[in-house]
């Protein structure tokens, strides 16, 4: 007769004993986890002196200055209508009339003025009183934070 399966098995001699049944292990898995923080650490500071100095300086300051010259020129014709005032280049032209008797009464123009700018430079150096700041920065070594003496005074201790 064939035997009937258990919950354990039994060998050939182990019949007579009672039927334990088997109960699985439990093997625990760890797992380690890495945390990872900053924090804020001081190594040092930085101190900036800044010194204002006043010097002279010589400045080339262009000075312009504009001349007008009058010209003479004669023309000495009759003419219908009084001429307008004008400008050929640089140059106003402005003319200048008379009333002449001849068997009639014409216009007559005895002259112009030629009027023309010109323009001169010069240069005349004078002081200024200008303004240069110069910074020194010094770094400073943590044990010297809260040292409020500049470090050349440390120095000496």
């Amino acid at each position: 007769m064939a035997a009937k399966p258990t919950k354990a098995t039994r060998g050939p001699t182990d019949e007579a004993l009672p039927m334990r049944e088997i109960k699985p292990e439990v093997i625990p898995v760890i797992q380690e986890q890495a945390t990872i923080a900053k924090r804020v650490v001081e190594t040092g500071r930085v101190r900036i002196v800044k010194h204002v100095r006043e010097y002279e300086e010589m400045a080339d300051v262009p000075h312009f200055q504009e001349e007008v010259r009058v010209e003479r020129v004669p023309v000495n014709q009759f003419v219908d209508q009084p001429p307008t005032v004008r400008t050929e280049g640089d140059v106003t032209i402005i003319p200048v009339l008379e009333e002449r008797y001849v068997v009639e009464k014409k216009l007559f123009v005895v002259e112009e003025l030629h009027v023309r700018k010109e323009r001169h430079e010069s240069h005349q150096p004078q002081p200024l009183k200008v303004l240069k700041e110069h910074v020194a920065v010094e770094r400073l070594a943590p044990d010297q934070i809260n040292d409020p003496r500049p470090a050349n005074a440390r120095r000496g201790r």
